[in-house]
């Protein structure tokens, strides 16, 4: 199994002739890198199928057979048991369309690539109602390819700089429901026209099924209650999506795209970890969690094996004096809150490191 995405950019080095005192450190993070995998490498073929796969493919199914419950909970006209019809259903589509469509997009549930691009069409456009062929591009390709590169995986695109920092933080993300279908349905102009006609089938299919399922099974009795119902439970979780995804990334150090270091120095300095928390572990995933630099740095591993590896990882970046970054979610917020304007709004300043590029 493949531990790392390629590194699409050459190497700075690279360019000047003749300097191997320019070479020399470009070959110690290569050395770097290729003693971590090999680590890593040991404790991935250690592992049972069960570590590899089997934990996350099964606390997939576990939220498939919460559904019944959850839209069963919602036919009550007591508030305890419709408000824990309204959780489930959320913590689920959380599930399905956060870690199961992560998953899939690196190919980290199955080891069959061609059981790979089923679950990323299954999870990405069924449920989460997106492009699966854009969503693995713009997020393995790119994003991972080009990890807090300018202009490339610098996470730019979660930006909203006409927004102020309250509406961004805590109002706007009760929209992502709406704005991700339809960022879909741009987005299906770059894809060709039988991959967009399967997308927009499943996007539909999808939608059609959630709507369908709240009139006739939690008997909603008009449809403007049943859509409010989909946006609430599929906005249950918006928000620490939202931060999250900008939490770890902006704020830490830029590079241009001809002068990033080389991926280890690339990922420990632009990646960060939060504490691990037990709804968003769940409905997340570790990767997207507590193990961001360990996905980061071996990204086709499941949420499990990033979870197992950690501490491999964690030592050997801490032993060679390599950056570690690791955070609250109350600290970001605090930070994100104060200097929303430099983080948000403004281009990020560019990072050079003098002796490793």
């Amino acid at each position: 199994m493949p531990l790392e995405d390629g590194d699409p950019a050459r190497w700075r080095g690279q360019q000047v002739n003749g300097d191997r005192a320019g070479q020399e450190p470009g070959r110690r993070e290569e050395a770097l890198m290729a003693e971590l995998s090999e680590l890593v490498q040991k404790v991935v073929k250690s592992s049972s199928w069960w570590e590899r796969h089997g934990v996350d493919i099964s606390i997939l199914a576990c939220s498939f057979l919460l559904l019944p419950a959850g839209f069963l909970c919602l036919r009550s006209a007591q508030a305890i048991p419709f408000l824990a019809g309204v959780l489930t259903l959320g913590v689920v589509h959380h599930t399905l369309t956060v870690k199961g469509s992560h998953l899939a997009s690196h190919n980290a549930l199955t080891e069959s690539k061609s059981w790979g691009k089923v679950w990323a069409v299954f999870f990405i456009e069924l449920c989460s109602a997106f492009t699966a062929e854009q969503a693995t591009y713009n997020h393995v390709k790119i994003h991972h390819g080009y990890t807090n590169v300018i202009g490339l995986g610098d996470s730019s695109t979660w930006k909203l700089p006409f927004l102020n920092r309250y509406v961004y933080m805590f109002i706007a993300p009760l929209a992502v429901p709406i704005i991700t279908p339809l960022v879909a349905l741009d987005l299906l102009r770059n894809v060709e026209w039988k991959a967009a006609l399967r997308t927009l089938c499943c996007m539909f299919l999808g939608l059609y099924c959630h709507y369908w399922l709240l009139l006739n099974v939690s008997g909603f009795q008009s449809p403007w209650s049943a859509l409010l119902c989909m946006l609430l439970t599929r906005s249950l979780l918006a928000h620490p999506y939202i931060h999250v995804n900008i939490f770890q990334h902006i704020g830490l150090p830029m590079f241009a795209a001809d002068r990033k270091p080389k991926r280890i120095h690339l990922m420990s300095l632009g990646v960060l970890n939060l504490p691990r928390n037990a709804l968003l572990d769940w409905s997340f995933g570790h990767s997207l969690i507590s193990c961001h630099v360990e996905h980061h740095l071996f990204p086709s591993l499941s949420d499990n094996m990033c979870l197992k590896i950690k501490p491999v990882v964690s030592q050997y970046l801490k032993q060679k004096k390599l950056p570690y970054n690791e955070d609250t979610y109350a600290s970001r917020l605090r930070l994100f809150l104060q200097r929303y304007e430099e983080l948000m709004v403004h281009a990020p300043p560019i990072t050079e490191l003098v002796g490793i590029q």
